[in-house]
């Protein structure tokens, strides 16, 4: 396995190529986290880099990251633990946004501008938001508001992503990776469902007119789940009175049921795999047997003694039997 990593100082105007120790990972989420690499460089009397400064790194030739080093921990043996964050570190930043009939794809290339990022593939998401007031949230609280609007009127799920030092967005139809999990991959695994969190089986969607201050509000539960699990409430203003009650169904049917995760340790490495990508599971998890696609929640790749490994986190909602 070929590894290539640079470090690039401009202060110096300088590029350096660290020796590093064996432990390097790269992980990925698929939503409100930046991807994230952490080394280790042995100090010697050339290397000379700083916080802000750009990383990218390479396997066997294959662009895998390209971000800007955030942390410096340095130890008495010369050694030097350092972890870069791609581009989307950035949208922790906070911000206003007031935006009208934008789609969360427009609003994307919109507050890349403003924050001097640099975008590649963004997929036209189609649906216009009507309009959005967006008051000292993070840029990804407003992204993810965008594409949470797209899901529930479209039922489009997109992942945004920075694709070697290019902010991407795309629709997770279009990010299956033929990577089959099975009994014989999947060595190590834990299983677990859950309705403590984004689990609704009541949702309560209100429109207020702007003039008059009057409220709708719009309804939809499952009286079945209502029972098994009591009120699991979903809470939502919406400015299109319109879409009021279709909105309120979609929701419920995207959340209306258990939350299923599966978390695999140690499987052979592969690096078209990342959060947000879907991959073919077919496991025997004991109440449920999957064969269906699912999606990558989490993903961490571990590259050590010429051995690349990915733990993985994978969700999918009710597991299709």
């Amino acid at each position: 396995m070929d590894i290539e990593m640079i470090i690039e100082n401009p202060q110096e105007g300088k590029a350096f190529m660290p020796v590093v120790e064996e432990g390097i990972t790269w992980t990925t989420g698929r939503t409100g986290t930046p991807g994230q690499l952490d080394f280790t460089v042995i100090k010697d009397n050339i290397i000379n880099f700083q916080e802000g400064n750009r990383v990218q790194l390479k396997i066997d030739g294959t662009p895998v990251f390209l971000g800007f080093v955030f942390k410096k921990k340095r130890n008495k043996d010369g050694l030097i633990q350092v972890t870069a964050y791609d581009q989307l570190r950035y949208f922790k930043n906070k911000d206003i946004y007031i935006y009208e009939n934008k789609t969360a794809s427009e609003l994307l290339k919109m507050i890349a501008g403003d924050f001097s990022l640099f975008t590649g593939d963004i997929e036209d998401t189609k649906y216009n938001i009507e309009l959005r007031i967006e008051d000292n949230e993070t840029l990804f609280d407003i992204m993810g508001n965008a594409l949470d609007l797209t899901l529930y009127n479209t039922k489009e799920m997109y992942v945004l992503y920075d694709d070697f030092g290019k902010l991407t967005l795309k629709n997770i139809g279009s990010m299956k990776v033929p990577l089959m999990i099975t009994e014989s991959s999947a060595e190590d695994y834990d299983y677990e469902t859950s309705i403590d969190s984004d689990v609704y089986n009541k949702v309560k969607i209100v429109y207020e007119d702007s003039g008059t201050k009057e409220r709708e509000v719009f309804v939809s539960k499952s009286d079945e789940n209502i029972k098994k699990w009591g009120v699991l409430q979903f809470y939502e203003t919406v400015d299109d009175r319109q879409k009021g009650q279709a909105t309120a169904e979609a929701v419920l049917e995207l959340y209306n049921h258990k939350k299923r995760a599966l978390s695999i340790n140690n499987v052979i490495g592969d690096l078209r795999v990342r959060a947000g990508c879907m991959l073919p599971i077919f496991l025997n998890l004991g109440d449920i047997v999957t064969s269906t696609w699912l999606i990558v929640e989490k993903c961490r790749h571990s590259f050590n003694d010429n051995e690349h490994t990915m733990d993985l986190t994978l969700i999918g909602g009710e597991f299709s039997a």
